[in-house]
């Protein structure tokens, strides 16, 4: 059965709004720090004014059209579908917007959303770059100092988006500690942001964390969702029988299950990495086998250690090694709503490649795991069925990761 959507004054569905606790059914919640939890109340409420004055939603639609470059079409990948057989796979480009991502969309409202408190600095994590690189670009555009906080690993991994970051005149502080990847860098820059809560403002990289940010990003990230969902109508008559996107905090798979959440028909598939395999250690699958936890402040599935600690995790895609999920895709998931799979490196791969050469599309790795899902199910598909994949990355970040692990 096919319904419109059920929003309320937001413009979100009403599963994406949190209770006055700051919780989507169990998951979530409001973080316990004293501190902290006064300084998530002020960007609650500057968030709650802001959205709804009339200044505010001029000047965002208006960077939307002229700087970030929405909305971004629907693309019909004719050869990749061909190539697979069975269903005709669809692209929402994301990767066509002003930094390359679905980041910029989230980015450009948590720094007008700083300004309007009074904040000076935004401060942030970033695992592959891509949120460091809108948030480092919002900030330059809209005259705020900006620091990033990543991984040594991932700075190695992803020095292009590094050189980004830097020109746009963002401070990197490396991350050596535990892993070096996504986890340290929050944890980082949560302890940067408690030392400096007058003039700074935390501004997240996915739909995850403490409330009010699963909220805030998934309204921000809405529009994809609600372009996608029109545009496919208007492109095919019909809506998708499939909609994936790659999933590790949630960010881009949240923006674009939104505008099909009143399709029961459409199914909802995020996609989150095998790595080396599920039957290994080495993978970030939280959804597949992750247990209900605590991480940075609120509950979701988790992947925790031997000693009930978020575990070490392992992902080709930077932006995807993290051992937690968004609130909202643990209710999701346990209102079977949306279903969740994986793909492994060797899967993300040959899916880089595949786009690349038939398509002339680098996509990033993180994309490359909904792509490699939409390739493995396609051939079982009817030719009248079809799959609207989320591209939400360009590849160029991860090009000479790239060269030294496949042969041209």
């Amino acid at each position: 059965m096919t319904t419109e959507n059920t929003t309320d004054s937001y413009g979100l569905h009403q599963l994406l709004l949190p209770s006055s606790d700051g919780l989507y059914g169990e998951f979530g919640g409001k973080i316990g720090h004293p501190e902290l939890a006064k300084a998530m109340e002020e960007i609650e409420v500057g968030f709650r004014e802001i959205i709804k004055e009339d200044d505010f939603i001029a000047e965002m639609t208006r960077l939307r059209e002229t700087y970030v470059g929405r909305p971004s079409p629907i693309f019909h990948a004719r050869r990749l579908t061909e190539h697979c057989g069975g269903a005709q796979i669809y692209f929402k480009r994301e990767d066509l917007n002003h930094t390359g991502a679905h980041k910029i969309n989230h980015c450009l409202g948590e720094v007008l959303l700083a300004k309007k408190l009074g904040k000076t600095k935004v401060i942030a994590e970033t695992g592959a770059g891509q949120h460091g690189v809108a948030l480092a670009t919002a900030a330059a555009l809209m005259g705020l100092e900006c620091e990033i906080h990543m991984g040594v690993v991932d700075i190695k991994k992803e020095h292009p988006n590094v050189s980004r970051m830097k020109i746009l005149g963002a401070k990197i502080v490396p991350v050596s500690r535990g892993a070096g990847t996504l986890k340290e860098a929050v944890d980082s820059a949560f302890e940067t942001y408690l030392s400096d809560l007058d003039n700074s403002m935390f501004a997240i990289g996915s739909a995850l964390g403490p409330a009010p940010y699963p909220e805030i990003v998934s309204y921000f990230q809405s529009v994809v969702g609600r372009e996608a969902r029109t545009q496919f109508l208007e492109t095919t008559g019909q809506l998708p029988n499939k909609v994936v996107a790659c999933v590790g905090g949630g960010s881009n798979a949240i923006g674009i299950f939104s505008g099909f959440l009143g399709d029961t028909d459409v199914e909802k598939v995020g996609v989150e990495p095998a790595g080396e395999g599920l039957d290994t250690p080495n993978h970030a699958a939280t959804m597949t086998l992750g247990i209900k936890g605590e991480i940075h402040g609120f509950k979701c599935y988790v992947l925790l250690d031997k000693e009930g600690e978020p575990a070490p995790v392992h992902s080709i895609a930077s932006g995807l090694d993290y051992p937690g999920v968004g609130p909202q895709h643990s209710l999701l998931k346990d209102k079977n709503m949306a279903t969740y799979e994986s793909a492994t490196d060797s899967e993300c791969l040959d899916a880089f490649m595949a786009l690349s050469r038939l398509e002339g599309i680098i996509p990033a790795l993180e994309t490359a795991h909904a792509i490699a899902y939409a390739m493995r199910v396609a051939k079982d598909m009817s030719p009248d069925e079809t799959i609207l994949v989320n591209l939400s990355g360009r590849g160029d970040k991860d090009i000479d990761f790239i060269l030294d692990k496949v042969t041209l």
